[in-house]
């Protein structure tokens, strides 16, 4: 959960992460005598959800911050055949929420973190699958778009969640190692941070290839979900990612071709990208707030530079994190914490921003026009969804 109340110079920057700790209130005796159980829903489709973590170390990177080799934890999230006596995943592995829980002095620790419909390590279904690759916002973690990528996954994609160790939040490795954000400040820092996480999701790329080639990518060499080599379709790769994760994704596509399509989930373009545009399809989407085409000086010429497929798209009465999780915990949490959630119902935001990402990729990866409506602003289902520009 972010941990700073973000000034109009951020929301430019693209840096929407962290809200202040000490603005939340202290919890009381009630919250402290037993722990409120937070949930998010389950997926919609067919297929049940299964997915395992991954631990990758690339040797040919130095780490920006570390001087180690660069590491990260991804989640391979997928269609699952047989998830009966499957342990869950965690929203957060226990290292990472107590960082988390820390960061707010106490306010969150009468809360269990929800669980995740993600059954660890569960036989993969069979057949070639779509892969899309998220990345987070500044300061956030991969799995704080869990009810986004379950939904994706139940209806047949396969999602690599990625977390990039000192921009991410809270990223902890199988030693127990808990490594948290740096968050970079100031256009230089911002810039060179996109650069690392574009890096980033190329290497991961890379792993996955070793994967389907019939490696074993994870440094730990821990055992690999019974099918899930065949699952992954890499010549349908698609990229997306919430605020500082949405540069990252349009930044992933202009140093790879293997990124078919992208999408920004209410991010600020970074980076060279800018200049260039893509030439593959890419969608944006907003809010009333950020109204990037008119408030945010990257989006215009991004826009511009775009020379495939491209649409604009806001959800109404929405606030900065209604694209993520924490839209649907924050009824569950106490009042005061300062998340940008809008007034838009917790399940309508869920709903209409888990149908539109996944009408995007229908029809750019799957070649599927009945989902044109939806991104065209027109669906009477999603009202929530209006049409920009495109």
């Amino acid at each position: 959960m972010p941990r700073v109340r973000p000034t109009r110079r951020s929301l430019i920057a693209g840096g929407l992460g962290a809200v202040v700790a000490a603005t939340v209130p202290l919890p009381t005796a009630a919250h402290a005598a037993a722990a409120t159980e937070l949930r998010l829903a389950g997926p919609t489709g067919p297929a049940p959800v299964g997915a395992v973590e991954l631990h990758l170390v690339d040797g040919a990177r130095t780490d920006p911050w570390s001087g180690r080799p660069r590491d990260l934890m991804a989640t391979v999230t997928y269609p699952a055949v047989d998830v009966r006596d499957r342990p869950l995943l965690p929203w957060l592995p226990p290292g990472a929420e107590r960082a988390l829980k820390a960061a707010y002095g106490g306010v969150l620790d009468a809360y269990a973190l929800p669980p995740t419909h993600s059954a660890d390590r569960a036989p993969a279904r069979p057949g070639r699958r779509p892969v899309l690759l998220y990345s987070p916002g500044a300061a956030e973690d991969r799995t704080f778009n869990t009810l986004v990528v379950e939904e994706l996954v139940s209806w047949g994609y396969v999602v690599v969640t990625v977390d990039h160790p000192y921009d991410s939040g809270e990223v902890e490795f199988p030693d127990g190692r808990v490594v948290l954000s740096h968050r970079a400040e100031g256009e230089d820092a911002i810039a060179a941070a996109v650069a690392v996480r574009a890096a980033d999701l190329r290497f991961v790329l890379d792993s996955l290839a070793v994967l389907v080639r019939g490696g074993t990518p994870d440094a730990g060499r821990r055992r690999l979900p019974r099918g899930l080599r065949g699952a992954l379709d890499l010549t349908r790769v698609g990229a997306f990612g919430h605020s500082r994760g949405g540069a990252a994704a349009a930044a992933v596509m202009d140093l790879d071709p293997r990124v078919r399509a992208g999408a920004d989930l209410d991010g600020t373009m970074v980076g060279p990208v800018i200049g260039r545009g893509l030439d593959r399809p890419f969608l944006l989407m907003d809010t009333a707030v950020h109204d990037g085409l008119n408030k945010d000086p990257s989006w215009p010429e991004f826009w511009r530079n775009l020379r495939g497929w491209r649409r604009c798209l806001r959800l109404a009465d929405a606030g900065h994190h209604s694209f993520t999780d924490l839209v649907a915990l924050a009824p569950q949490l106490p009042p005061g914490l300062p998340l940008q959630v809008g007034s838009i119902p917790a399940d309508r935001a869920v709903a209409a921003v888990r149908a539109t990402v996944r009408a995007f990729f229908d029809l750019r990866l799957r070649g599927r026009p009945d989902t044109g409506h939806l991104l065209n602003g027109a669906s009477p289902r999603y009202p929530e969804i209006g049409y920009i520009a495109g």
